[in-house]
């Protein structure tokens, strides 16, 4: 079958792969499109905690079909993987498709999008009136999250990026202020501007970037901010300060969606693919045939700002 295989760490490549067989406690997946994400990149460079046989396919992420039942899969049973025309995932690990969600939006709503509802939703617990920062906004994860936080009944949502021109987009799709990040700014600079955005203090700071921005959210933190800490993608190191930290009662909380209950993320699931077949979600899909994936890999890894999906 038709595949994007790693042979070695790094951008996988068109070519064939042996077909999957199931075996007991294992379904076959016919594949509609496959996700390229981050953690993606980060897998097939070994930089990650699960670490990719060779040869083996590449993707995590996907909608495909079961016996004509439409499903997203995330995690499949190595070394196959979503990117290649079938697949092999648990029985069990399946998720439903609403009718009338796109295929693309769907896996949209995997792994980016569980990544912004579940931290709102269930870490942070975001409450109707509150002010949410997101961080990183630029990104599928946070164009979500800036969406998902209105549908959460956000009073404020603050969108800050370094890209101006996605922050424009996100002021359509509901962000209320927008911050554009500079990398180069004091802490105390960005701080006051923040707070200027938000009108006052940050209730939940939705973090992929962590680094300087992290810093510069806490500084502007309304007392008892829950500070949901997803990613480091401006840098893995933070200094802070303890007295500002302590003063306002800033709760740091970690995040990452394979340590959150299954029944967590299976409602989780339902409630964002729900809002998004509605129209009340939405992310830019860009799509490609499989046959293109060493040039979409490196889309993904330059920040494409919108999702990416193989079909093969």
């Amino acid at each position: 079958m038709d595949a994007a295989v790693l042979t070695e760490p790094g951008t996988p490549a068109f070519a064939s792969f042996d077909e999957p067989v199931p075996a007991d406690g294992q379904v076959l997946v016919d594949v509609r499109v496959a996700g390229v994400n981050p953690v993606d990149v980060a897998t097939a460079a070994g930089a990650f905690v699960t670490k990719p046989p060779f040869p083996s396919v590449a993707g995590r992420e996907g909608v495909g079909t079961v016996e004509g039942r439409r499903v997203y899969f995330n995690g499949c049973v190595a070394p196959f993987g979503s990117m290649a025309q079938r697949t092999l995932v648990p029985a069990g690990s399946l998720f439903d498709v609403p009718e009338g969600l796109d295929d693309g939006l769907a896996v949209a709503c995997g792994i980016a999008g569980l990544a912004a509802w579940l931290p709102l939703q269930w870490r942070a617990r975001l409450q109707p009136g509150e002010t949410v920062l997101v961080l990183g906004a630029s990104g599928v994860l946070g164009t979500i999250a800036v969406q998902a936080a209105k549908v959460l009944g956000a009073g404020r949502v603050v969108a800050a990026a370094r890209d101006a021109d996605a922050l424009r987009r996100l002021t359509d799709l509901g962000a209320d202020a927008t911050v554009q990040l500079s990398g180069e700014e004091p802490v105390a600079d960005l701080t006051g501007r923040i707070r200027d955005a938000a009108g006052g203090g940050i209730d939940v700071t939705i973090d992929p970037v962590w680094g300087v921005p992290a810093l510069a959210a806490m500084g502007a933190a309304r007392r008892g901010m829950r500070h949901v800490q997803i990613g480091h993608s401006a840098g893995p190191a933070a200094e802070l300060v303890a007295g500002g930290f302590r003063e306002a009662m800033v709760d740091l909380l970690g995040y990452t969606t394979r340590h959150v209950p299954g029944d967590i993320v299976a409602r989780g699931w339902a409630e964002l693919t729900g809002h998004a077949a509605d129209g009340r979600i939405t992310v830019e899909v860009e799509r490609a045939p499989l046959a293109e994936v060493a040039a979409v890999w490196q889309r993904q890894v330059a920040s494409a700002h919108r999702k990416l999906v193989l079909e093969p």
